[in-house]
């Protein structure tokens, strides 16, 4: 989820907050790997499915690297704009079995990165049984 995007719509306009939508986008698709799928669910949301990662570690140094790139500025209409983002991490099949659970509990886990502080990210702590 990008934290503070409302008010770009708000202050700019939709059309240079879609802008920076679609360069978020192109961002995240080259920060993961080709068998990798990012995907925007909505709003200011995406989620990043990551093909048979290899360790929770491996896991957290894309999410570094996709909170790094979306934390860059983007030139729109000759003014810099930059968000950060907040990211909620749930693992197949310790959080879930389906991708309604798995949803759940990543969008949980990104609220727990929001009120921690924002652009920064939360590993969902519970396993499911």
């Amino acid at each position: 989820d990008l934290d503070h995007f409302k008010p770009i719509n708000d202050e700019m306009g939709h059309a240079a907050g879609d802008t920076l939508l679609c360069e978020l986008a192109t961002r995240l698709t080259a920060t993961v790997r080709d068998v990798d799928t990012v995907a925007r669910i909505g709003g200011d949301e995406f989620v990043v499915l990551l093909s048979a990662p290899e360790s929770v570690e491996a896991i957290e140094g894309v999410v570094r690297r996709i909170i790094s790139a979306v934390g860059r500025p983007v030139c729109i209409a000759g003014r810099d704009v930059q968000v950060t983002c907040s990211v909620g991490i749930a693992l197949y099949p310790a959080h879930g079995s389906d991708p309604a659970n798995l949803l759940r509990h990543a969008d949980t886990a990104m609220y727990i990165a929001k009120a921690s502080g924002r652009n920064g990210y939360h590993v969902h702590a519970e396993p499911t049984q």
